[in-house]
Parts: C-alpha cells; structure tokens; sequence
C-alpha cells in the first residue's frame, strides 16, 4: 500500500469519488477538495489550528436554532453570501443579453433574520406603528419590459428603532408582513426609516469578527422579497441613502441602485391621502423582476 505524501492526499480524495454519478456535485466537490488542501499546504497549517477551526464550527452549529442562523451570518460576513448572489445574477444578465428592456433591480442577501409566514396586510396598512419614525415606502413592480406585475407577493421585514429584529428580542412577529400590488403592479405601506445596527456579536462570528478588527454594523436598510408567477424571485434591500457605514457594510451587500433616498416630510398630507400628524418619512422604489426562463 503505497503511503500519501503532502501533495497527494487532495487526488486519493478526489480519485475515491469515481463512482459518483451526480455530475454536478462530484464537480462541486473535487473542487472543494482541491482548495480546502491548497489552503492547508499554503498556510502550513498546524494541528492545533485546524483544531481550534473544527471547533469554531462546532460552536456555529451550537448557535444556530429556529430563530438564529450563525452559519448564514458566517458566509454573509466572509462575503460569500453576496458572491453567490453577484454570480447568479451575472448568470441572468446572460440570459437576458439579447432581450430588450431594462436591467432587473439589483438582488442582496436574505439575511439571518427572515422569519417565514408573515401575516398578510392589506395595501397602505401600517406595520410600524409605535417601532420608529414613521415612512410610506411606496412604489410599483414590473417586469423588465416595463409590463406591471399584478398580485405580485412583497414579504417586508426590518429591525426596530434601536436595529433589533423581532426575533432577537424573544417577541412575535413585528416590523414584518406580506403584501400584494394591486391591478397595476402598484404597491405601499407604512414601517419605519431603518436605523443602522450590528450583525449580532454574542457568538463564534462575533468573536471572528472582534479578532480580525472589523466591526459589526449594516446600514439601515428595508428587507425586501418579491415572487409572481412566471418571474424570478428577488431577494434584496432597499437602503437608506444618509445612513452610516454604506461604504463598509459588514456583509458586504450594498448595492449603489438599491441606496434610496428618504425626504422628511413635516405633518400633513402624505402622498397616500393619510393625514399625519407628526413628521414622517417616503421612501419610493420601482422594482423590476425577471421573467422566468422556465
């Protein structure tokens, strides 16, 4: 039996999946093998690091429970969850070349905090009554040619006035719900004007983030997930354009398209007819989705 040297053991991994049958997975994995070893071989990587990393997985895992993703916050912080992101939506740009129309907006990360099963709301209803500072985010779907998607689906989630996020506080669900765009592919409701707040630091990815000197906050920003039939789903964020730390977002997913202004308003008429009486904020976004290929 011939024994491994250093630079054998990534082919001997690689040579026993011969009879894997998933192409594409056999390809993800040899891939995977391969830079996973270069990675040891050009670190010189110790036993006691390797350990200490086994460890810090461990840890991952032992954080994550139904309301709290750690790996999901640990892939959006090393920056591989938008990569993933950008590399799919360079795949539709792709697809799309020879279509005429507009670029489809901009997708970023779904985030550790998405909570499926928002209760569904009625257009212009207020979700963020007694949360923060009062804003009508308003706006209409379409698709890139320009066509208006009717009863497209908005799932709509955000922190609090101080950045926690329902889920995090231990309460039911608040800041958060479901909408539909009416006939015309309009849609609108009322939330808050998002405030910028830390990834959560009190576990493993915290402790990363603390020892390679980066800190742990996103700029305010409104989650955002569309679907319609016969169109792509879109993930993103529509981002407040004066918030702190859009130049160094820690999960890396600010879009410049996706930054929104947010003009203060003082009591009055807001555009929807409602008569508020206290200064409040508009946020105004059209999206435009991808037609689905399949």
């Amino acid at each position: 039996m011939a024994q491994l040297e250093v630079s054998d053991f990534a082919e001997a991994v690689i040579a026993r999946m011969g009879d894997c049958k998933d192409a594409r997975f056999k390809q993800v994995m040899t891939a995977l093998v391969k830079h996973v070893h270069a990675f040891a071989r050009e670190v010189d990587l110790t036993p006691d690091e390797w350990m200490a990393g086994l460890q810090f997985l461990t840890a991952t895992g032992q954080k994550c429970d139904e309301k709290r993703q750690e790996f999901i916050l640990l892939s959006d912080t090393l920056g591989l969850s938008m990569l993933v992101v950008a590399l799919d939506q360079a795949r539709g740009a792709k697809a799309l070349a020879d279509r005429p129309g507009d670029k489809p907006t901009e997708a970023t990360v779904q985030g550790p905090f998405f909570w499926p099963g928002a209760p569904k709301r009625e257009l212009g209803d207020d979700i963020g009554e007694g949360h923060g500072e009062p804003t009508l985010y308003h706006g209409r779907v379409t698709d890139t040619a320009g066509k208006p998607i009717a009863d497209c689906e908005l799932d709509v989630w955000s922190g609090d006035h101080d950045g926690f996020y329902d889920m995090q506080k231990g309460d039911s669900m608040s800041l958060r719900a479901q909408f539909r765009t009416d006939r015309d592919g309009n849609y609108r409701f009322w939330s808050i004007k998002p405030t910028f707040y830390p990834v959560p630091g009190d576990g493993p990815v915290g402790t990363m983030l603390a020892k390679m000197g980066r800190h742990l906050n996103r700029p305010g920003h409104m989650h955002m997930m569309l679907q319609a039939p016969g169109h792509e789903r879109l993930v993103t964020h529509i981002f407040v354009k004066d918030s702190p730390y859009l130049d160094s977002d820690a999960v890396f997913g600010v879009r410049n398209s996706l930054v929104v202004d947010f003009p203060k308003h003082p009591p009055g008429q807001a555009p929807d007819g409602r008569t508020m009486d206290k200064p409040f904020y508009t946020a105004k976004y059209d999206f435009r989705l991808v037609p689905s290929a399949r």
